[in-house]
């Protein structure tokens, strides 16, 4: 495989032959190693390792798109004149925003190159995980490790030039508990823009076990009652309620698309005044970590919201253009794929309340821990998601612990509801999907009192 910097020389003559046949083009060259792992019931049964190179050239003319990819860099130019002739076969009135010439060149340091570990050191990672994780009523576990290192480059006909380095790990744990009547699930995550060190100064006999044991916990607790309840959510499902309910509905593109309930509600109150929310794919220590969008545009912190009003969106060039907001650093996609606008690491700022500050005042309530999945309406502005576990609060303490607890409502409304913003911060580590493509994303928060929330279980 060719180094970087030869397919530069070859990216850069390209944009120098095609540049005056069009108003605008990217390329974008990738290259790196994968592996993953995994491994069910205490046995390895996927093990992928493999090198990935590809580059994928976009071409605007006549305001529409040609977008073409390869695998074979040898046939760039072909690549080039297949786009041209795509976006000379269509009709578009994309305006892009003008953004700022960059060059720059970004290694993200790995104190651990992940190249530097063996299989088998990876392997032992998860038999230790699954060890920990094999508890009295656990009847089933799958863990999952990947890394990947990888070398990007990216220029356009404006004269940008970006390479940027990267690591990226992430390991995580499904534990399954059965105890003949009721089946429960406890997952947990890790991971980083960094490198193998994510894994050595993790706690990884902590990790599994406490994933198990919430699994084991569920088994004996109580279905949860239905109705509205102040309640408390914690870091993990205050993150997936701003990205899945806030964050999709401030994306530029949805907005255009006239699928947001934020759609023309720039400037207005859209929360308590004690609401302040953020995007920002410049936090290092995120899981959804870049130092420049797949377009070139550098990174920033990006308040959405600012004392309970809407004062951002995330946008691309393209959204930013057509909305006449410029780019915030937003646009995202594998090589592979067309960039779209994307969230990065989401969050709800801290406030100034303890844990114990939050519950005391709450004579009946609900305490709701992580997230199950759920589901998001962004042009009706309606959300449901499924708590991972939850507790009642009793004049200010908790108490039994429940199961099968869900919650649901209108998205604005939520957000006026929060009245109490703790002190602690916590960022999860995943993925998010959005038209079959998957990102690498950070979402979270404090711990949040949120009033009359609709609340559900089977009891």
């Amino acid at each position: 495989m060719k180094k970087l910097e030869e397919y530069k020389d070859l990216c850069e003559k390209i944009i120098e032959k095609i540049t005056p046949k069009v108003d605008y083009l990217d390329v974008r060259v990738g290259m790196g190693v994968n592996t993953s792992l995994l491994m069910k019931d205490g046995v390895v049964d996927e093990v992928n390792s493999g090198n990935i190179l590809g580059a994928s050239i976009r071409i605007l003319n006549n305001g529409a798109w040609g977008f073409s990819y390869t695998d074979d860099l040898e046939k760039l130019e072909q690549v080039a004149e297949n786009s041209i002739k795509i976006s000379n076969s269509l009709k578009g009135n994309v305006k892009l925003s003008q953004e700022d010439i960059v060059k720059d060149k970004i290694k993200i340091k790995a104190e651990i190159p992940v190249s530097d570990i063996s299989i088998e050191e990876k392997r032992d990672v998860l038999i230790d995980v699954n060890k920990s994780a094999s508890l009295d009523n656990v009847h089933s576990t799958t863990v999952n490790y990947s890394d990947n290192e990888s070398k990007s480059l990216f220029l356009n006909s404006e004269g940008s030039n970006i390479e940027i380095e990267s690591t990226r790990v992430i390991l995580a744990l499904n534990s399954v508990a059965s105890n003949g009547e009721v089946i429960q699930m406890g997952h947990e995550s890790m991971g980083g823009v960094k490198g193998f060190e994510v894994i050595e100064n993790a706690d990884i006999e902590k990790f599994g076990r406490e994933t198990s044991e919430k699994a084991i916990r569920l088994l004996d607790s109580e279905a949860a009652p239905s109705g509205k309840f102040p309640i408390i959510t914690d870091n993990l499902l205050t993150g997936v309620f701003i990205h899945e309910a806030l964050g999709h509905a401030t994306e530029g593109d949805l907005i255009l698309q006239n699928d947001s309930i934020l759609k023309g509600k720039l400037g207005e109150q859209i929360g308590s005044d004690i609401v302040n929310i953020f995007d920002d794919a410049s936090l290092k220590d995120g899981f959804g970590y870049y130092p420049y969008d797949v377009e070139g545009v550098k990174t920033r912190p990006n308040q959405l919201v600012k004392d309970g009003k809407l004062v951002g969106l995330l946008n691309s060039r393209e959204s930013g253009g057509e909305l006449e907001m410029g780019s915030s650093g937003n646009a995202r996609s594998s090589i592979s794929d067309q960039p779209i606008v994307r969230m990065s690491n989401t969050y709800l700022e801290p406030g100034e309340l303890s844990f114990d500050e939050l519950i005391e005042d709450i004579k009946e309530g609900i305490y709701l821990k992580g997230s199950r999945g759920g589901q998001v309406d962004t042009g009706k502005g309606i959300f449901q998601f499924n708590a991972s576990e939850a507790f009642k609060i009793e004049k200010g303490e908790l108490t039994t612990s429940l199961r099968d607890v869900s919650l649901s409502g209108n998205i604005l409304e939520t957000l006026n509801n929060v009245n109490g913003i703790g002190n602690d911060f916590k960022l999860s580590v995943g993925y998010c999907g959005k038209d079959g493509q998957a990102a690498p994303v950070g979402d979270g928060g404090p711990h949040t009192r949120i009033l009359d929330a609709l609340v559900g279980g089977s009891a």
